[in-house]
């Protein structure tokens, strides 16, 4: 025992309020020492109990863990001693018995080998040494499930044991406590009990016990544990050193990683400097409040001073910031000189660690949080290409208002933070729009925003990225690893390339059945780009019909006025009413867009087949054979939502003498079967259908059906063994050609005079990335059309840039290349850019440019210079028409064919900078309209081209004419709305369009690309080429498929309304008679105007209204039936200039058919006699030219040099004629 002689002590920190003992040692005659008048430590018998008399043991406490500590180390070392001695002499021993044993047994190996096998033996058994310790390893594992446990429960312990401290530390330092009374002294011995068996597990795994002896967490024990059980035996606790218990915090960030709640190395950095500078700053304070409400051992405990211990952590703080308040401070000489060391290394930690501390806090993710996903709401994830551009793009058409309620949240999830204007962005949605920094390749992000709960995930491409192909690739990749974690999400993504898609069908989860979509920009690109060469401005009519607009009114009679009429038009779909069940779909056609005024183009139609197996396909203007079902799906174009509902809600009996197609809503009646017939008469349904300006009677018409096909004389007459179409029968195909049998030279070009073809310039070379031209020559071939229809494609470019895309088009008929360049006037004119149909311009070298505004500069160079090319004219179209040039097939000298109706038709199909000139010639009955032209000289400002751009504010460059403000939005520019522009920017609405609906994107696509289906893209990815078939009667089948083209109202069957007609009764009138569905007018842009100089160009409207009246220069935009009686013979293409409309009926007259029959083979035998001349003189001349069989006709060479007015005008108005198919006409039923 401890006394101090002459003493005061004074406890607590609180001065007069904690116990204060008077101690005067005298003379004890027990004691062992007597030493009188002097102020000294002195030890007492241990006999002594414990009372409040002023005994201080503190000593015991502290003897015991030193006492601990240094005898372990002392036999550790003593241990390690005697270990090495004993190693070194047996070692030795073992050396000089092998040594004699070699010289001894140097001609005897066996007994060695036998002793060795005796030694090795033994050795090879584990001792259960090795075994304990290999178990108590495993224990104290945090890699078992038993380890964890153990490792988490000692430091929940550990920290049970530190609040115990906090909590005695209120307490006198040193006092008397009675163990079976004192709860806490129980809690924490049954906590160091623990410490100690955990202790004895770690001894036992240590592998070093040298080092293990010396760990911090041995240390921790050493100071803690053994003091508990010298207070159970002295019943007397001292505070000591138990606040050592605070560097088990140091573990903290292991513990959470064990618990899988550290993930990222930052937080596990965060936390580790956080747990070490809490548990060194709590440690210090610990032995500040012990050495200064204890005092220095040789002051005799008289310096001490009462310091609560959070006064103490107070105290730390401001002298590790070095402030330094001094309202509290250091008394003692220990802690004064703990003090000095601490701040050499407190003040270090402290400029240290805080700022470190505060950046990783700062650096946090600011969008890192999760989602939460609300009941009754749905949300999709959209990822990939995420910028400003794309966002608004994305959020402007996917949040339109013409929708339905969109009751959809976006979730946004991208690797880098949004800038300040992307941000802004979506605070300005924040209540549909949630933003989330991460990776879709990272399983833990995917968890963040719910991808499970997904309604869909959409991944944007970046066009303009300089490698399509590796963007492709990383798109791929964000497939894949969404598709890993969720197989069933489904997911609607953007490809660049075309081949890159045949990637997807590798991945087993993706399914385009379950609603996953790959949008390849370069396939509808092509795609758009190629139907504008069959029908000029189709893809502006197109792009906008999937583009959500808003309206916006014009009060003036402009173009804009019109032409924005129709942008506020959009695609949608909706399911029939019950009220259409049974009729044909013309029918119900009609009834929806004189009814309801909505116009339906196609529906999704369950074949009723064995062979089909109940497979739904989509129908585009099928013909009077299709019944509508019930639960059909139809596809409309709309303004918005709300009006496609009637076609759901109408009802015949409740809305049949409706006329306000605003009031048709849902209705409460009970529509039965028996008390209206889903089947109506033509008559019947005339009569209730509300049809106006509608015939009294129709003539029925007789359709090809798929069925019938087999049973045609064309397919009866044709060889099975030649493969004329691919092994789809969707496009025309002929054997694989060498590219040096398709190119032409400067001079060849020049001496074959083409017409009526395609040009396509191209700017690209070995570098340049592939840009997919099959995808623009295979709408071009689509097997719905005949073979003598096909329009030849001339490619000018770069030899090497082109031998690299021809693998792709090596199978397609009437190709050829001319190597050069667009911008080569020479190269221009010998490919007679000013007779052709349409002139294209593509770029591969677009992406490689930083400089956005000079993207397009080679497009945009090379359409000024077409434009400004002047070509010489030889022959007027008035003095053609005095001269008696008639179309081919068209002989003016027969009664047949004489221009009852102002037909007035040429071959050639382009356009020069001609001046539209309107004289009337006088035909009996009526005066009709025929356009001339006159100017000096023609020029290439209005040959039909279509320029595709990359950059949208590039279009103001096009047209230096117009009044386009640089900041207008594409759709509203001038050159787009006349269909001479394109850019890839407009299909970035079919993402959001394809979620709402997935059958718009099939639809775009049936519509655009000629026939691609899935089964033909799972062929490509195999091959990479079309694979050609014989022609049976299955594949035949897939030629009767609609097809878009234009038909002008000059001249024709529709010339009676062509000049201040309706739409209305020429739509009608075209459905019912020859099943063609009309949905647009390419409209000259100064129709409206009597300038006397009115300009060429033209714009498109979209759906117009029933009572939009008509003009003789308008184009329409209709969906026509495939015509299988074309291609027996040319003449079909003209025999219809007998069936035109009279003004004294509207209804087609009938012709007998043996007349008929009889004309068109006197007609054929003398063409034929005419063609096989002119076939055999072409081909001595130019054989390798085409690919067209010796009998078709010859529609792409002429020897002759044609006039260039004669084919501008043609190309302005093409005749009616030539597009309406042959109909086999029965009796009127009148």
């Amino acid at each position: 025992m401890l006394a101090v002689a002459d003493g005061n002590v004074s406890y607590g920190s609180s001065g007069g309020s904690r116990m204060s003992n008077n101690i005067n040692y005298n003379k004890n005659p027990d004691s062992s020492v007597s030493i009188s008048k002097m102020d000294v430590i002195i030890p007492f018998s241990s006999d002594v109990p414990c009372d409040n008399n002023g005994q201080r043991m503190w000593w015991a406490f502290l003897a015991s863990s030193m006492v601990t500590f240094f005898g372990g180390l002392f036999i550790i070392l003593l241990w390690r001693t005697l270990k090495y001695l004993w190693t070194v002499c047996c070692h030795c021993n073992i050396k000089n018995k092998q040594e004699a044993q070699k010289v001894i047994n140097a001609q005897t190996d066996g007994p060695v080998k036998n002793q060795d096998e005796k030694d090795e033996a033994p050795a090879s058994e584990v001792g259960w040494m090795t075994s304990v310790k290999d178990w108590a390893g495993v224990m104290i594992s945090a890699q078992t499930l038993t380890g964890r446990v153990l490792v988490v429960l000692v430091f929940a312990l550990s920290i049970g044991a530190l609040g115990i401290y906090f909590i005695d530390s209120s307490d006198p330092i040193e006092s008397c406590q009675n163990f079976y009374k004192d709860f806490t002294l129980q809690i924490d011995m049954a906590f160091n009990v623990f410490f100690l068996l955990y202790f004895g597990l770690r001894f036992i795994a240590a592998n070093d016990k040298l080092w293990f002896w010396l760990e911090v967490n041995s240390v921790v024990d050493f100071f803690t544990v053994p003091p508990v059980f010298v207070s159970v035996y002295l019943n007397r606790s001292w505070l000591g050193l138990r606040f050592l218990r605070a560097l088990r915090l140091i573990q903290f960030s292991e513990i959470l990683q064990f618990l899988n709640i550290l993930k990222t190395s930052n937080s596990i950095k965060l936390v580790n400097l956080c747990s070490i500078f809490i548990s060194t700053w709590l440690t210090a304070a610990g032995f500040i409040h012990l050495v200064e409400n204890s005092g220095d051992p040789w002051e005799n405990f008289q310096n001490s001073q009462p310091l609560s211990y959070w006064e103490c952590v107070y105290l730390l703080m401001v002298t590790m910031s070095t402030v330094g308040y001094g309202d509290v401070c250091a008394k003692t000489t220990l802690g004064r000189l703990f003090m000095v060391f601490f701040i050499l290394g407190g003040l270090a930690m402290f400029a240290s660690y805080v700022p470190e501390i505060i950046e990783l806090i700062g650096n946090r993710k600011k969008y890192g949080g999760s989602y939460s996903a609300v009941n009754g709401r749905k949300h999709i994830v959209v990822c990939g290409h995420i910028t400003l551009e794309s966002v608004s793009n994305f959020l402007k058409d996917f949040l339109h208002k013409d929708r339905d309620d969109v009751n959809v949240e976006i979730v946004f999830l991208h690797n880098i933070s949004p800038n300040l204007e992307l941000e802004a962005l979506f605070k300005r949605h924040f209540t549909q729009v949630e933003f989330y920094q991460g990776s879709v390749l990272n399983p833990h992000d995917l968890a963040r925003v719910k991808i499970e709960s997904a309604d869909a995930c959409l991944i944007l491409a970046n066009k303009y990225c300089a490698d399509p192909d590796a963007e492709d690739a990383s798109n791929i990749m964000r497939v894949i690893s969404i598709k890993n974690y969720h197989p069933k999400i489904r997911i609607i993504t953007q490809m660049l390339q075309y081949h890159n898609k045949a990637h997807l069908l590798n991945i087993p989860s993706w399914n385009w059945k379950e609603g996953d979509d790959a949008i390849c920009l370069a396939e509808l690109k092509a795609g758009f780009i190629a139907q504008s060469c069959l029908a000029q401005g189709l893809s502006t009519m197109l792009a906008n019909l999937f583009s959500m607009r808003s309206f916006i009114k014009i009060e003036e009679d402009t173009w804009q006025k019109y032409y924005l009429e129709g942008v506020a038009n959009e695609m949608y779909t909706e399911y029939l009413s019950s009220a259409f069940v049974g009729l044909s779909f013309p029918t119900v056609c009609e009834l929806c867009y004189v009814k309801l005024k909505l116009l339906l183009i196609a529906i999704e139609y369950k074949s009723e087949q064995r062979e089909s197996r109940s497979r739904k396909r989509i129908l585009i203007n099928p013909g009077n054979h299709v019944k509508m079902q019930e639960g059909t799906l139809g596809f409309f174009i709309a303004s918005d939502a709300k009006e496609v509902k009637r076609a759901f809600f109408y009802c015949k009996a409740c809305h049949d003498d409706i006329t306000d197609p605003k009031r048709i809503k849902k209705c409460g009646c009970k529509r039965l079967e028996d008390e209206h017939p889903s089947t109506l008469s033509p008559k019947k349904k005339q009569r209730n259908g509300g049809m106006r300006n509608s015939p009294n009677c129709s003539p029925k018409m007789m359709r090809h059906d798929p069925l019938l096909i087999p049973g045609n004389e064309q397919i009866e007459n044709m060889d099975v063994n030649v493969k004329r179409y691919d092994s789809t029968g969707m496009f025309h195909w002929c054997p694989s050609k060498e590219i040096e049998k398709v190119i032409l030279t400067r001079s060849e070009a020049s001496m074959t005079v083409l017409s009526g073809h395609v040009v396509v310039c191209i700017f690209g070379d070995v570098t340049s990335a592939l840009v997919g031209l099959r995808n623009l020559v295979m709408p071009l071939r689509a097997s719905n059309f005949h073979y003598h229809e096909l329009k030849h494609i001339v490619f000018v470019g770069s030899l090497d840039y082109l031998r690299r895309e021809w693998e792709t088009l090596h199978n397609f008929p009437k190709v050829s290349i001319l190597p050069g360049t667009p911008l080569s006037r020479a190269d221009l004119r010998a490919v007679n850019i000013n007779l052709c149909d349409m002139c294209v311009i593509l770029s591969a070298n677009q992406n490689n440019i930083d400089d956005a505004s000079l993207q397009d500069k080679e497009c945009i160079l090379a359409s000024l210079n077409i434009k400004s090319m002047q070509f010489d004219d030889s022959i007027g179209v008035l003095q053609a028409n005095s001269q008696g040039f008639t179309p081919p097939g068209m002989d003016r000298s027969s009664p047949d064919n004489s221009p009852v109706h102002g037909l007035v038709r040429q071959a050639s199909v382009t356009t020069g900078s001609n001046i539209p000139i309107i004289t009337e010639l006088a035909k009996p009955g009526k005066l009709l309209p025929l356009v001339s032209f006159s100017q000096e000289k023609n020029s290439g400002t209005n040959i039909q081209m279509i320029t595709e751009l990359v950059n949208d504010s590039n279009v103001q460059f096009l047209d230096q004419d117009d009044d386009d403000d640089p900041d207008t939005e594409l759709y509203l520019t001038q050159p787009f709305a006349c269909g001479t522009a394109f850019a890839v920017s407009v299909l970035d609405s079919l993402m959001s369009a394809t979620y709402f609906n997935d059958n718009i994107l099939t639809l775009i696509r049936t519509l655009v690309t000629g026939g691609a289906t899935p089964e033909l893209e799972a062929l490509l990815a195999e091959e990479n080429a079309l694979r050609g078939g014989y022609s049976t009667p299955q594949t035949l089948a897939n030629r009767d498929r609609c097809r878009v083209a234009q038909l002008a109202l000059y001249d024709g069957p529709f010339a009676d309304l062509g000049d201040g007609g309706c739409y209305g009764d020429l739509f009608c009138k075209a459905l019912k008679t020859y099943n063609m569905l009309c949905f647009g007018i390419y409209r000259l842009r100064d129709a409206h105007l009597t300038a006397p100089s009115p300009c060429t160009k033209r714009y498109v409207i979209t759906n117009p209204p029933y009572e939009f009246e008509l003009v003789p220069t308008d184009l329409i935009f209709c969906l026509m039936q495939f015509d299988h009686n074309a291609g027996q013979s040319r003449t079909s293409h003209s025999s219809h200039s007998s069936h035109s409309s009279s003004k004294k009926s509207s209804s087609v007259h009938s012709i007998p058919a043996t007349n008929r029959q009889n004309r068109s083979s006197k007609a054929r035998e003398a063409r034929d006699k005419h063609n096989a001349t002119r076939m055999n003189r072409m081909g001595q001349e130019k054989k390798w030219f085409t690919d067209e069989p010796e009998n078709a006709y010859p529609r792409n060479i002429q020897i002759k040099p044609m006039s260039t007015h004669m084919a501008n005008q043609v190309n302005q108005y093409k005749s009616t004629t030539s597009l309406i198919p042959p109909i086999r006409e029965v009796e009127d039923e009148c």
